[in-house]
Parts: structure tokens; C-alpha cells; sequence
């Protein structure tokens, strides 16, 4: 059977180059190959255009992370140890007085909200705009930026303001690239219940007011304002973003010095001791929250506020949702008198085991002292009343002017940093012994060849003793920092025995770089818990000095009463299963309480008005359950949130309806790209209707190719191009080792014959794809094992690579730092004899179904078309992400509805073009051995070694087999494996003209 040789310059180059690896040659340019001019380090650049070659950076200049940008802690501790001191008197700037815009952008100076001449920037344009302003500045000095700001509001507007900020065409370090101005947020009304007495999430709406705020890391990382160094002479200051804000002034200020509190506390003024009551303020109600995210949440603790009677009753706030990065919460309260303070707070604190969190605590908006910047709240495993004290315990003292007042807490994880710095730098010594090991041994594990560690890599055992050291000392800084010993540290400390155990036999070490990479891949992950920084809060108390506190925490009597009754309540059935009304269409949701919660107001708002059908909607905790109650007489009318493997697997029990029956169903139909209808048709129809979808994109570091001068790959040839440059310079392009749907649809195999009797991989097409597939691993050297390309990406030794939806909400929610310098495209395709490029990919959907058992199909049906519809679909959309921020974007299946949600404009286009290239595996009787067997097939190949030729055709055998064995059970084949009647798959072999009304 024929089949394609694999490009072979990229092949010639990739073995130069490891050759070159396992000579210990460095810089070694193979003769003849095309260097490209240097990188352009203009910092405005992005990457090549999307059309353009892949280009090649000069193979000897190995590219650093720390070349990029260096981090601002590393810049400011450069700055203090040559003595630059704080800047002199403020500047102020108007931001109306602007000295360059970019054109497209729709900012123009006019008067907004109450203030008059100020910069209206309605970000109109597609991607980033900017402002420059001119300074002159009258001597070296160190400076915070202070800006007077409002966000523009509108309907689609919800993310903060984010700016990359260079001075003089730079960024003078890296966290400026992602500067963020906090939109305010409130609870827009009191908590109601709904009909079973629980309380329904109170909807979050935008306050509208002009703020100063300092310019500060949007990671969180650093609890003060960030400073910036100014030379004396005139400077340019660029702010580049794309979000809507109105600017009223820019003002550099000396960087305030916060005194401790003993010298602050020295300075109150003398006052008689406060006549007052302790006041207290429920958690759960903040005035004001920097992310429409924080929720609150419920708790059955018999001492929290209001008490939870078996219902859900929100009297807490924050948990996991208040952990991110400078989310902080403010409250409002008013003393009766003049005088000194104290303040504790009924907290619960144990998200993560034994880790303690970390709060910047305000007073009227300013950090009044030193050990406010970084307050610890330390593990606990239930709700602990806990003042504000320092180390000896002693509460401390606040003094506070008769009148109104404010408290707020922020997130930050700033005494972490050092830790995580470490950890980074940890990991690049890791990874390097492990290159150094596979270039030593060419990545075989032959326990027959003998090592001679002092002549092969004789700086080996100094490197390791090294990290040994780094990691006991990372160990003791955790402890001191967290106050405890936790599982950070003890892991920090058992990877440095580790290590010392594998120097006993220093010869031996290359039969272990195994232990190596698991090593490296434990300790990186250490750096998303660090940086978590869970609090719970029921109340807050604020007493005079004099005053006791209140009882803050449930006594033994109370908590052994809790325990009872909360187990009376686990028997309450009001959200059973099998509470179902003939009155009502039952929907059962296989999604979290949040989404049934939603979906059920949204019905009564707006379903049940309109067509008089009252619905009740129940949380699916298990689609397991389907078949119990089923198997019970019991069954929903529709089921929603199912994974699109399942409705075949019911239709072919007979137990769903066919919804292509409906007259109606042509025009849902044209709703969605016909690849993604291929799951859900079984026997000439349609099961299932699709939700959500989830999709494949290329991610690219867009700084970190400009620095090498790497375009976009189109093609899969151009990825191979691009593999030896990222390689050299120790990085790498990501494909996951499960991703094998777009290998073969790009090459026009199919999975399936069109009657649906037999696997379609055998073809000539097939192990064409098969070989590219796995050739990626064989020959190309990507990793075969990434347990998280998110932070590979994040630390940019892998700036390039294949994902889907879910990474882009990690990057947009999590990774702050990374604002602007990434981007998404179109997947490397295949070019077609015409010249096109097929870019095939599947992803993966969620469904709904009608269930045969129903009284109320034609009800039903009705529900599922409301429910999918454009304005359901993005009115469910917006309200969860205005609930919970941008981790809940809704990835909606419906075309419209997607466009009407506030994604960039850049990035739906790029989506909606993949979009139309959409295609997902079919599902017949006995399916589910393919992607089992094509697995197989994969690791023979790969991991064993196996012609690729011989592995695929093992498993087309085992995948026949099965198909035969479940075909023949339904009556599709006969008992001599004659076909008796046909599946007769549909084709969908052209792209989807329905994306291109919508691409902007």
C-alpha cells in the first residue's frame, strides 16, 4: 500500500543537530542550511504574519528565557544595589495632553461620567491600541504610577482594563506587559429563595465610579505598587490595550515606605478608651468586589451566619472562589466614636492541607503598616474566630475617626514569590541534566552498557549536589514562610534525598533520568498551589480595644448537635431523582450546581412564560444513573450535559428519541457544522442535539517567536521546519499523544467505511496518517509525556503546541503575566493538490437528548430548541461568566450565540475559521474499540519500537472484530459477517460555508 515519506530536510537537519547534542558540540551549524537575519527585538512586534514562511533564527544563538524580559523583582533588587533612591517631587501628567495614538482605536478627548477633558478610549478597533505620553523628568529616581481611571461600561463588557506599559519602546521587565485596572462589582440585590427555600445566587452588577488606583502586578505577586526607574531627561511612556477606559491623569509619585507598626502605632493620638459595642459585618455581604468571580457560598457550621436549615443558604463568602490573583473584597462600616480599634474575623482556612493564605489588608483604602502588606492566615481544619494580632499574639490597634470607614482584603501571594523563582530556576537545572543524559545515551535505556560518569558528563554530580542543596533550601523557606511544615516542603525535601541517593551510585544515574523527569514535573507543580490563596470569611468584628470578642466559634455541644441534624437533612428528598411531576417536564443536567441553579431560573423567567410548560430541573450527578433509573421505571424527559459518546449508546437500546423526526428539525439542523451531527446518527438518524463544543487551536508565544524569528506554521511541513531551531534552543512544539483525529482526517482517512461494517484505517490514506502520527514522536522528537503543557507554555520552554478551549480559560483567567505575548491561530494543516489547506480537527461536544419513555416529547423537543437557541445560549453565557468571571466562559455550539459573547475579535476569528473544519468521530455499535486499539497501536510504534505498519494492522484486526461481534448482536451483520443492513454514514468532506457570515 502506498504511503508518503516523511519530509526529509527537516528529518537531515534534526539528526545534524542531535548528532550534534550527543557530541557535546555546541553551535554547531550544519553546512547549508538557511540562516534567517537576527530576531527583531521590538518589543511592539508580534510574531510573523500568519502568511508568511516559517523562518529559522541562526542555529548558534540560543535563546534564554531570561533574554526575554527580565522579572521586576531582579530589576528592583538591580535598581537598590546600585542606590537609586526614590524620585523626587510628583509629575503629573493629563491624560487628554497625549503625544502619539494609534488611529483605529476610537480615542478622542471629550468629557465622560462628570469629569471634563479626559482621554475616551472606546477600543473599536480590532486588537490592541495605544497613548504615549512625554515626561521629563528632573533626576534619576525610582517612581510609582498612580492613574484616575473609570472602565467604559456596556453590554458585553466585563473584563478589567489590560495595559502593556513600556518606557522608551521596552518594557523594563516583564510583569509590565500585563498591568490591570480592576472593574468594581457589587451584588445587585439581597439574597432571595426560590420555591424549595434554598437561596438563589444574588446576580453581580457593575459599579460605575471614578478610581486612582497604583499600577501593580496583575499576578499578585508582588503586594506593593510596582516602581519604575526613570533617568533624568525626557522619557515616552506607552500604554497599549484594547479594553474601553476613560483617563484622567497619569501622576508619578516617590515610592511610599511603609513603617511597622510599632512605629505607626507610637504615632495615634491620645484618646479615652471607646464607649462602643463590637460591631459586626457579615462576610457575605462586601461592598464592593474587584471580580464579579467571588461568590458567595454556603455553609452548614452550626455557629455561621444565617444557619443553614438542610437548605442552601449563602452566609459565607470566598473559599476557592476568592484565591486568584489581587482578588480583594471591601466592606463598609461606620464607628460610633473616636478611638482605638481592633478587628477579627471568623475565617475557615482549609482548602489546602496545611498551607497557609495571605491577605494585603486596607484600612479606608491604604495598607496601614508593614505587616499588613502580607498577612498570614494559617491552615485550620474548621472555622476558627481569629484576630488581627502579631506574633506574640498581641491584637492590633486601629484608630479610627468617628464616621464611615472601609476594610478590604486582597489577594496576594507575594511571600511565595521567592519560593516560586526558585522552583523555576530549579526546574531549568533539572531539565538540562535531563537533556544532558539523553544526548549521553541518545534517550536508550540499555542496562547492559557500562557509564563512566567522571569522563562522560564530569560536571554531572556537582550539578545534582547543587539542586540537592536548592531543594533542602527551598524546603526550610517554605516552612518559614507557610509557618508550618506542609507538603510543599516535605516534597522540596524528600526530592533532595532523592537526589542523594541517586549520587551513591553516580555511574549509575543514566539508567535513571526517569526519575530525573518526574522529579522536575512534581516540583513545577508546586507552583500553582503556591500561588492559590484560598479564605473563607462568615464575619468580621470590629471592637474598641477594651471590649472581649464576641463567641466566634461553635462549642463541642453545638457541633455534636450540627452533626446530627445535618445528617437528618442528607435524608430530605425535595431534589430526588425520582421526585418527578406529571405537571412538570423533568431535565436532568449532568453539569455542577451553578449551571442547574442558572438553567432553572432561566426556564422560569423566560421558558415557562412563553410557552406555559413549567420545567423542573435536577443536578445528574452520575450519567450512570440514566441507567439505573431507568432499569428503576424512572427516566427524565430530557437530559442535558451528556458526553456525545452516550446517545448512540442509547439509541441503540432503543431508549432516546430520534429527533430528525421532528418536521421541524432541517432548520436546527443548519444550526450546526455538519461534522459535528456525526456522533450523534445511528441507523439513518439524529439522537442528539449538540451543547457545547470544545475546539483544537494552535497557542503560540507571540514574544518568544519574535525574539527568533519564527512565523506561523501553515502546514505540518512548516512545524517540521521549525523543529530543529526550537529544539536547539531547548524547546519544543506540543502535540498531546491522544490527538490523532486531525493526522487522519487531513488525510482524507476516515475511521469508518460508509456502511458502517468495517474500520477505514487500513487504507492506503490511513497509514499515511498513522505514520505521520507517530513519526511526530519517532523522528521529530516531541515529548511523549506533558503533564501540563499550560505551565510549559507559561515558562516558554515549549511556545508552541495544540490545545483546546480549556487552555485558552487558563491562560485568559490564570496567567496574567502572559497578557498580550500569546496568541491562537488555525491548526497546521495539509495542502491539498488545489493549493487549499485542510485543517481537520475534532474536539468534543456535550448534548441533549429526549428520552422514549417521555409523555412529552413534542414539550420536550420544544425545550431543547429554546434551550439551544441564539438568545438562550448567550443569555445563559453572560449571566455564569458574570457570576463567576471568565473561568465559566460558555462554549457554546451555537454559532450566533458565540459571537454575542465577549470574546476578543481576533480570537473568534481565528475560532470561527477553524470552525468550519470541525469534524468528529462517528459512534457505531462496537466504536468504542477504535480509539482503544488506535492507543495500542500507538504505543507499539512508539514506546516498543514496532513497525508502524505492523502495529496499525494488529489493531485494525481487534477493532474488525469487535465491530463484527456488536454489529451482528443489533443486526447489522449477518452470522457469516454479511451486511444486512447498511449504517450509510453520512460524508462531510468540504468545510462549513455556515462559519462565514459571522467571521468579522
Amino acid at each position: 500500500m502506498a504511503f508518503v515519506q516523511p519530509n526529509k530536510q527537516p528529518w537531515k537537519r534534526l539528526l545534524v543537530l542531535s548528532l550534534a547534542g550527543a557530541l557535546g558540540v555546541s553551535g554547531l551549524i550544519p553546512q547549508g542550511l538557511p540562516t534567517a537575519k537576527a530576531a527583531d527585538t521590538d518589543p511592539k512586534k508580534d510574531a510573523a504574519p500568519a502568511s508568511a514562511p516559517a523562518a529559522k533564527a541562526p542555529a548558534n544563538n540560543i535563546i534564554s528565557m531570561s533574554d526575554i524580559e527580565p522579572y521586576y523583582a531582579d530589576m528592583l533588587k538591580g535598581w537598590q544595589d546600585k542606590g537609586i533612591k526614590a524620585g523626587a517631587a510628583p509629575i503629573e501628567i493629563n491624560a487628554a495632553n497625549s503625544s502619539a495614538k494609534s488611529q483605529d482605536q476610537n480615542i478622542a478627548v471629550g468629557n465622560y461620567e462628570g469629569k471634563n477633558n479626559v482621554l475616551v478610549w472606546n477600543g473599536s478597533g480590532s486588537g490592541d491600541g495605544f497613548v504615549e505620553y512625554r515626561i521629563d523628568v528632573p533626576a534619576d529616581g525610582l517612581y510609582e504610577m498612580n492613574v484616575s481611571y473609570r472602565p467604559v461600561t456596556g453590554k458585553g463588557l466585563r473584563r478589567p482594563v489590560v495595559w502593556d506599559v513600556t518606557l522608551d519602546g521596552k518594557r523594563p521587565f516583564r510583569e509590565s506587559s500585563s498591568i490591570t485596572l480592576y472593574r468594581q462589582w457589587k451584588d445587585a440585590s439581597s439574597i432571595k429563595k426560590d420555591e424549595e427555600g434554598d437561596d438563589i445566587r444574588p446576580k453581580t452588577e457593575e459599579i460605575t465610579a471614578w478610581s486612582v488606583a497604583p499600577l501593580m502586578d496583575s499576578g499578585g505577586a508582588y503586594a506593593g505598587p510596582l516602581q519604575w526607574y526613570f533617568s533624568k531627561g525626557s522619557h515616552t511612556i506607552r500604554i497599549s490595550g484594547s479594553e474601553p477606559v476613560a483617563l484622567e491623569s497619569i501622576k508619578l509619585t516617590p515610592p511610599q515606605v511603609l513603617k511597622p507598626y510599632g512605629d505607626v502605632s507610637k504615632a495615634y493620638p491620645q484618646s479615652k478608651p471607646v464607649q462602643a459595642d463590637v460591631l459586626t459585618l457579615q462576610a457575605e455581604s462586601p461592598a464592593v468586589k474587584s471580580d464579579s468571580a467571588i461568590q458567595v457560598t454556603s455553609d452548614t457550621d452550626q455557629r455561621s451566619v444565617p444557619l443553614a436549615k438542610g437548605r442552601i443558604t449563602f452566609n459565607s463568602i470566598g473559599g476557592k472562589k476568592w484565591w486568584n490573583q489581587n482578588q480583594e473584597l471591601t466592606w463598609s462600616f461606620e464607628v460610633p466614636e473616636s478611638g482605638k480599634y481592633k478587628i477579627a474575623t471568623r475565617a475557615l482556612q482549609n482548602t489546602i492541607s496545611q498551607k497557609s493564605s495571605f491577605r494585603t489588608i486596607k484600612i479606608d483604602g491604604k495598607v496601614p503598616f508593614q505587616e499588613f502588606l502580607t498577612y498570614r492566615f494559617p491552615y485550620d481544619t474548621g472555622w476558627r474566630g481569629t484576630q488581627l494580632q502579631d506574633s506574640a499574639g498581641k491584637p492590633y490597634e486601629f484608630y479610627l475617626e468617628k464616621g464611615k470607614h472601609t476594610l478590604a482584603m486582597q489577594v496576594t501571594h507575594a511571600p511565595f514569590k521567592p519560593i516560586i523563582l526558585g522552583i523555576e530556576s530549579l526546574t531549568d537545572v533539572l531539565k538540562t541534566v535531563d537533556q544532558d543524559l539523553k544526548s549521553l545515551t541518545g534517550n536508550v535505556d540499555d542496562k547492559n552498557r557500562t557509564w563512566h560518569i567522571e569522563k562522560d558528563l564530569p560536571d554531572l554530580p556537582k550539578r545534582l549536589q547543587d539542586a540537592a542543596k536548592k531543594l533542602n533550601d527551598l524546603s526550610k523557606l517554605t516552612e518559614q514562610v507557610n509557618g508550618r511544615t506542609d507538603n510543599i516542603s516535605q516534597g522540596f525535601e524528600s526530592s533532595a534525598k532523592d537526589i542523594d541517593k541517586l549520587l551513591q551510585k553516580v555511574d549509575d544515574i543514566p539508567y535513571h533520568d526517569d526519575q530525573i523527569v518526574s522529579m522536575q514535573d512534581k516540583i513545577s507543580k508546586f507552583i500553582d498551589t503556591l500561588m492559590q490563596q484560598p479564605l473563607q470569611l462568615d464575619e468580621i468584628y470590629i471592637a474598641p480595644v477594651e471590649k472581649k470578642w464576641p463567641d466566634m466559634e461553635a462549642s463541642f455541644a453545638a457541633k455534636l448537635k450540627g452533626m446530627v441534624v445535618n445528617f437528618f437533612y442528607t435524608f430530605n428528598t425535595r431534589n430526588s431523582l425520582k421526585a418527578m411531576k406529571d405537571t412538570e417536564l423533568n431535565v436532568w443536567v449532568h453539569r455542577g450546581r451553578d449551571y442547574v441553579t442558572q438553567l432553572q431560573e432561566l426556564a422560569d423567567e423566560m421558558f415557562t412564560p412563553e410557552t406555559g410548560i413549567k420545567v423542573k430541573v435536577n443536578l445528574l450527578p452520575n450519567t450512570q444513573l440514566l441507567v439505573l433509573s431507568n432499569a428503576a421505571g424512572i427516566q427524565p424527559d430530557v437530559a442535558l450535559g451528556l458526553s456525545q459518546d452516550l446517545p448512540v449508546d442509547y439509541a441503540i437500546r432503543n431508549s432516546i428519541v430520534d429527533i430528525s423526526k421532528f418536521p421541524d428539525f432541517n432548520e436546527i439542523y443548519k444550526r450546526y457544522s455538519p461534522g459535528s451531527w456525526l456522533p450523534f446518527y445511528y441507523n439513518k438518524g439524529y439522537y442528539a442535539m449538540p451543547e457545547t463544543q470544545s475546539f483544537q487551536l494552535l497557542f503560540y508565544r507571540k514574544d518568544i517567536l519574535s525574539k527568533m524569528n519564527i512565523a506561523i506554521p501553515q502546514t505540518w511541513d512548516d512545524v517540521y521546519d521549525i523543529l530543529p531551531t526550537l529544539q536547539q534552543n531547548y524547546m519544543n512544539f506540543y502535540v498531546k499523544p491522544q490527538e490523532y483525529m486531525m493526522f487522519f482526517y487531513q488525510n482524507h482517512a476516515d475511521f469508518f467505511n460508509k456502511e458502517g461494517s468495517a474500520t477505514a484505517i487500513d487504507t492506503p490514506e490511513g497509514f499515511k496518517a498513522f505514520r505521520q502520527w507517530t513519526d511526530m514522536f519517532n523522528i521529530y522528537a516531541m515529548e511523549r509525556e506533558v503533564p501540563s503543557f499550560y505551565q510549559h507554555f507559561r515558562k516558554g520552554d515549549m511556545p508552541m503546541g495544540i490545545a483546546d478551549y480549556n487552555m485558552y480559560i487558563q491562560l485568559a483567567a490564570a496567567a496574567p503575566e502572559l497578557n498580550g505575548r500569546w496568541g491562537i491561530a488555525m491548526l497546521p494543516g495539509t495542502k491539498q493538490p488545489d493549493g487549499t489547506i485542510a485543517r481537520w480537527a475534532g474536539g468534543g461536544q456535550t448534548t441533549g437528548v429526549i428520552f422514549k419513555a417521555s409523555k412529552k416529547q413534542d414539550q420536550a423537543w420544544t425545550f431543547l430548541k429554546w434551550w439551544n437557541s441564539a438568545e438562550v445560549q448567550e443569555r445563559y453565557g453572560s449571566d455564569l461568566e458574570s457570576f463567576n468571571g471568565i473561568s465559566f466562559r460558555w462554549n457554546t455550539s451555537n454559532l450566533e450565540a458565540f459571537t454575542k459573547l465577549p470574546w476578543k475579535k481576533e480570537d473568534a476569528n481565528v475560532i470561527l475559521n477553524q470552525w468550519q473544519w470541525y469534524k468528529d468521530m462517528p459512534n457505531l455499535p462496537g466504536g468504542y474499540f477504535l480509539p482503544r486499539e488506535i492507543g495500542n497501536a500507538w504505543n507499539r510504534a512508539v514506546v516498543d519500537g514496532m513497525n508502524y505498519r505492523n502495529a496499525l494492522e494488529l489493531s485494525v484486526m481487534e477493532i474488525n472484530r469487535e465491530l463484527r461481534r456488536k454489529q451482528q448482536e443489533f443486526g447489522f451483520v449477518d452470522a457469516e459477517g454479511k451486511v444486512v443492513k447498511s449504517m450509510d454514514l453520512p460524508v462531510v468532506d468540504k468545510p462549513w460555508e455556515g462559519v462565514k457570515p459571522y467571521v468579522k
